[in-house]
């Protein structure tokens, strides 16, 4: 075990002895799940809960949620035209997605 396992491991144990891990939210609870965070790193995965707790969301997740609305809308739509100007909203929010989803990941490096 790593020295920095060793010290997680030990301030557990001393929050625990003074019951500061007691009457937490979810406690006895199973944890929620959340499929989602296969797809990410353990970090952004929990920086990511972090954020949406506190009712904040990061620009890429918008995005996503926008996007899959969208592709919502275009399994409706019969007229070209209506079709093709939705395909054109949606290639646009994933672009912007991706874009925001490199930004993370250059930002983090």
């Amino acid at each position: 075990m790593s020295w920095l396992n060793k010290l997680a491991e030990r301030q557990i144990a001393r929050a625990r002895a003074k019951g500061e891990l007691q009457g937490l939210a979810g406690e006895g609870k199973p944890l929620p799940d959340r499929p989602g965070d296969a797809f990410v790193s353990a970090g952004d995965a929990v920086g990511f809960r972090i954020m949406a707790e506190a009712g904040v969301l990061p620009e890429e997740i918008t995005l996503k949620k926008q996007a899959a609305a969208q592709r919502a809308h275009l399994a409706t739509l019969t007229d070209e035209p209506a079709r093709k100007e939705a395909m054109a909203k949606l290639a646009q929010l994933e672009m912007r997605q991706a874009i925001a989803e490199e930004a993370r990941r250059k930002f983090l490096r």
